[in-house]
């Protein structure tokens, strides 16, 4: 009961983003039964750094000379096309600037995305949570792949490194398209066509026995911002932003059309298991120029044979043993 009320507490005191307070003067466009209308693809790439860098402490906004300076660092960053660090460097970069879609873009001279602890970082973790994640990654590293299971959920297919929830930016794929019913929202995203499917009409979340990739949503409607609160992830499903699906795990999502070309994405985490306090990020969205494209995931993909062959190989020089149990 003490972490219910907890948590209860924390919901009351993130139920407005930090910059929540400018998106309800734009009147968006309704829906035929009268909701406001956020349909459309919307693109989140974008070049603000997700924390906030060291030389931009105490600073929320920059400077229009700052943030020009900050966007060029930001790019030549994520420039593939150099062909500085040796071969091996070169190798790891796999792909030229043609593949890439970072953005390009620092909008509202933003020096992060994480907007709240104020100082643009994320909290520290729990100790269990440092302990833990210093585990897996010894485990990681100790030998070739066993089996499928070992590797992430994106290389998997199951799901986009950028699909969440949350929806964070990423190398590419950085779209989703938003539908709307009276009863029902769906979240689309083209990394892996991962989607949800919101209701709208008040029913309680599932179980807490019952888990799912993408966690369980429900939304609802406060003014003109969609709130989607997502709970039940499964333990596979952890990110960099969640670690473990314990009780308390819980997403906080809000979607507000602030104007014709932007939606502003706020999602705030509370997640006690991993953090020692909760966190809120925003990533001001911009209108698609283009349509959403299928992402054929494993179509015609032999990296994951390959990598398991390599891992049988291995098995079977060091002991005649051939099969995915050991």
């Amino acid at each position: 009961m003490l972490l219910v009320g907890l948590i209860v507490g924390l919901i009351a005191l993130v139920q407005q983003p930090v910059s929540a307070q400018d998106t309800e003067s734009h009147a968006p466009a309704r829906t035929a039964w009268g909701d406001p209308d956020l349909q459309g693809v919307w693109n989140f790439a974008t070049l603000i750094p997700f924390q906030r860098p060291d030389d931009a402490e105490g600073r929320a906004v920059l400077s229009d000379e700052e943030t020009a300076a900050l966007r060029q660092e930001r790019l030549n960053q994520q420039d593939a096309d150099r062909r500085d660090g040796g071969v091996a460097r070169d190798v790891e970069r796999a792909y030229n600037n043609f593949w890439w879609d970072y953005g390009d873009e620092i909008r509202g001279n933003r020096s992060s995305l994480v907007v709240d602890p104020a100082n643009g970082k994320l909290p520290s973790m729990t100790r269990s949570a440092q302990s833990k994640m210093s585990e897996r990654r010894a485990q990681a590293y100790t030998g070739p792949s066993r089996s499928w299971l070992d590797r992430s959920l994106w290389e998997r297919c199951i799901l986009g490194f950028n699909s969440g929830p949350p929806m964070v930016p990423s190398a590419y794929n950085n779209n989703f398209q938003l539908f709307q019913t009276a009863e029902y929202v769906v979240i689309l995203n083209e990394m892996v066509h991962a989607t949800r499917v919101v209701p709208l009409d008040g029913r309680p979340f599932l179980t807490k026995n019952m888990s799912q990739w993408q966690g369980n949503s429900r939304g609802r409607w406060e003014g003109n911002t969609l709130v989607v609160e997502t709970r039940n992830f499964r333990n596979e499903s952890r990110t960099p932003y969640f670690r473990d699906s314990g009780e308390g795990t819980l997403l906080i999502e809000r979607f507000t059309r602030t104007d014709l070309e932007t939606l502003l994405y706020a999602f705030t985490v509370i997640d006690p298991t991993t953090y020692e306090r909760y966190w809120t990020a925003e990533i001001p969205m911009k209108t698609s120029e283009g349509p959403m494209f299928e992402y054929a995931c494993h179509e015609g993909n032999y990296g994951m044979f390959n990598l398991l062959a390599g891992a049988r190989a291995e098995d079977e020089a060091e002991t005649g043993d051939t099969s995915q149990e050991k």
